[in-house]
């Protein structure tokens, strides 16, 4: 059974979504008259968003309903990096064939192309082909030149996540986790590799994620 998406989807902005979904619709030519018709299914394995399948029918009955992915924005993430990068960087690799296409933004979330996949699992991985497969496409993607400054982010970044971690945390708890140490670590470590830093584009959990498109 269908189920409303604007009482399924928690977006603080309901009336920016809708527009954007009217647009897409208009745009693809399967206009929509009710999106409350809309069905909406959660996805699972997001680790800070929530996301959610959205799909309604084509005019044309002989084909698959249109999908897309909404993704809602975790409370708090903005503390870790800053968005407007996420997007532009997010932008970027997309138009290189290297992640789903952006379809619109609204407060607190982004509507996404959704692709069509499955995650690999311990089988997939041992396979050589797979892994072969899977360490030419990383290759590819660490070798994407993302336009803007070549600066070294990540020492300042680890230092200002300390900082945070000890507003947000106990003193208790900041002795425990060592946080007054980790600052003088981060230090000793630039320091430990300085000659051999070299820029390059990452993400962290990118396993996951080609795990999922591959």
């Amino acid at each position: 059974m269908a189920v409303g998406i604007f009482g399924l989807i928690p977006s603080s902005s309901p009336d920016e979504l809708r527009k954007i979904l009217q647009a897409l619709s208009t745009k693809w030519g399967d206009v929509v008259e009710d999106f409350e018709s809309l069905e909406v299914k959660p996805m699972k394995g997001a680790m800070t968003n929530e996301v959610f399948m959205v799909s309604w029918p084509r005019k044309e009955t002989n084909l698959r309903c249109r999908k897309l992915l909404v993704r809602v924005y975790g409370e708090g993430v903005e503390l870790f990096f800053n968005r407007d990068d996420e997007i532009r960087t997010f932008e970027y690799v997309a138009r290189h064939g290297h992640g789903p296409t952006l379809l619109g933004r609204f407060a607190g979330g982004r509507v996404e192309e959704f692709i069509h996949a499955r995650t690999l699992s311990a089988t997939d991985l041992r396979d050589p082909n797979i892994s072969a497969l899977v360490a030419s496409k990383l290759r590819r993607f660490h070798s994407i030149h993302i336009p803007g400054d070549r600066t070294m982010l990540i020492w300042d970044r680890m230092r200002t996540w300390v900082g945070q971690a000890k507003n947000l945390c106990s003193n208790e708890h900041s002795i425990e986790f060592g946080l007054d140490n980790i600052e003088d670590e981060i230090n000793l470590l630039e320091q430990e590799v300085n000659n051999e830093q070299e820029i390059g584009f990452c993400h962290n959990d990118l396993q996951y994620e080609w795990g999922k498109k591959v």
